[in-house]
């Protein structure tokens, strides 16, 4: 078993994106380029000499084999430890609890979220910090340096290591240890819900399903959902990991979750209804015949939260991504506690949660948590929502509309164009912002312009500037638009463009979301040109 050091050129485009590398699978198989971005995380953080790591990933196609190659990598590096999910599977909550628990340099995790898996489709790679949260933009700037100027990468002479077995082994100088992914995660959750509430409301007749869309989150919504709190066998759909997720698209939302959809709007449906992502860290809820938008549920658990044991003093602050719905905001305000607006991106809440200043943050795109770690997770957001229901005796319905009688509703939709040319996508942004200036006081659709900018963030911790983070447009009486082009696809473009109309308490609350949003839609598609441009009539996604 002997170091080896390989030459290597650069591969262009290797600049991480919101959440680490994220191109087609047959792309990160391609000879070196694996090793390549690997070796300039390593040297993009000072080495890996005596430090530990946890590594995991979502299971997803080509995961154990990358994993195998990390870890060769790891020990060429000098490494001391790496800690490894059993079978390489870890969901990225849990990751992120492991890096915290262990104190670890930091860990690497595989995963393209919500992205569809297989040979075919999607892979990707990050790196989290000691923090446990994604890395900075000023490390993943550092990384994407690094991949323009590397000429060699470090590995082993050396055969596979066995993920299976938990325990400890040896490569090289390095010590592997194989962990239960789940076991840890669950007794964290033992800390922040109350399992014999939730437990008791279960036994009582309160029925449920958690689809685990055949991602990573199948074995941990089993121990919890199906073991520590007693639901009957068969509550965990689709619950067995898959390379390629059975075939689907890991994405929990009602396009893709549309079975599960169809369960609870059923009239024999179940009371309560979830689902997670490829890697975890995303949720959709669901309620007897009702979907519960991302930012509607931000504000539902930063108003209840209090319910839970974990929450039960207060709340610190909470903190949404711009394109979130202000639904939030109007809890923080009612509540006393500050409220931050940040850009999409987890990484951005990092500074907040480790300074104390925030305690609950969201993103629109389904993704929700507290400080318990740091990142997005899909499964504690379940259960804190099972413990808010456990607690009020209410339903899910029930519990929004007192809500927005209380607070009054955010109408909020978020319409995906997918795959759009990537120049005229730009194109679009670049001469929407170039006429941002003449917007206020134009009167489109019945509404009128306000207010339009480019959003930029002034980090209230480490006084940071983060700039180009989406296009705000603000009408009169509360409605909102927001445009911006995700980081998080691997082909094309994904245009997202964001509605938002305020109505309040003593207002209409129960109209259809799209009607209620639909003079706020043609407007924005109207300053933009959407159509014209991109030539679509309709967006691919609407959530």
């Amino acid at each position: 078993m002997s170091r080896v050091t390989h030459s290597c050129t650069p591969f262009d485009g290797q600049k991480p994106g919101t959440s680490g590398l994220r191109k087609k699978t047959r792309v990160f198989m391609q000879a070196h380029y694996l090793e390549c971005f690997v070796q300039s995380i390593f040297n993009a953080i000072g080495g890996a000499k005596g430090k530990t790591f946890v590594i995991g990933g979502d299971g997803r196609y080509f995961n154990a084999e990358a994993i195998q190659t990390i870890l060769r990598m790891a020990a060429a590096n000098g490494a001391h430890r790496a800690i490894v999910g059993q079978n390489g599977l870890l969901s990225t909550p849990a990751a992120s609890n492991l890096i915290r628990q262990r104190e670890t340099d930091g860990g690497l995790i595989l995963s393209a979220s919500h992205n569809p898996g297989g040979i075919d489709e999607d892979f990707g790679l990050k790196f989290n910090t000691a923090n446990g949260g994604p890395a900075p933009e000023k490390v993943t700037a550092a990384m994407y340096e690094e991949t323009k100027r590397i000429s060699e990468y470090h590995t082993l002479d050396a055969q596979d290591i066995d993920l299976g077995s938990i325990g400890e082994t040896r490569l090289g100088e390095m010590t592997v240890e194989i962990v239960d992914p789940v076991e840890d995660y669950t007794a964290l959750m033992k800390t922040l819900f109350d399992f014999d509430a939730i437990r008791a409301h279960i036994a009582g007749g309160f029925s449920l399903k958690f689809d685990a869309m055949h991602a990573v989150t199948g074995p941990y919504a089993k121990a919890i959902l199906e073991g520590a709190l007693g639901a009957p066998a068969g509550t965990v759909l689709n619950g067995e990991p898959k390379v390629d997720f059975g075939k689907g698209h890991p994405d929990p939302n009602p396009i893709w979750a549309k079975p599960l959809v169809d369960m609870v709007m059923a009239e024999d449906g179940p009371d309560f209804a979830a689902a997670s992502d490829g890697d975890g860290d995303r949720n959709m809820i669901l309620g007897k015949r009702c979907y519960v938008t991302p930012s509607d549920s931000l504000a539902v658990l930063a108003a209840n939260a209090h319910l839970a044991p974990g929450y039960d003093t207060g709340l610190a602050g909470v903190a949404r991504s711009m394109p979130t719905s202000q639904a939030a905001d109007r809890v923080a305000e009612k509540l006393g506690i500050e409220c931050f607006e940040t850009p999409t991106g987890w990484k951005f809440f990092g500074n907040l949660l480790d300074a104390g200043r925030a305690t609950l943050c969201g993103e629109e795109s389904a993704g929700t948590g507290s400080d318990h770690v740091r990142e997005k997770d899909g499964l504690w957001a379940v259960l804190l929502w099972l413990n808010i229901l456990a607690e009020r005796k209410a339903s899910v319905g029930e519990i929004l509309l007192h809500h927005w009688q209380t607070y009054g509703r955010n109408y909020y939709s978020r319409h995906d164009y997918e795959a759009v040319d990537s120049d005229t996508a730009n194109a679009l942004m670049a001469d929407l912002e170039a006429r941002l200036g003449e917007l206020p006081g134009t009167e489109v659709h019945g509404l009128t312009v306000t207010k339009a900018d480019q959003f930029a963030y002034h980090d209230p911790v480490d006084g940071s500037v983060s700039k180009n983070q989406g296009i705000r447009i603000f009408f009169e009486g509360g409605s909102r638009a927001v445009l911006r082009l995700s980081g998080t696809g691997t082909e094309g473009a994904t245009l997202r463009v964001y509605l938002e109309r305020y109505m309040p308490a003593e207002g209409a609350l129960t109209i259809e979301t799209q009607t209620a949003l639909r003079e706020v839609a043609a407007a924005v598609a109207e300053l933009s040109a959407l159509t014209a441009r991109t030539g679509r009539e309709t967006p691919d996604v609407m959530t």
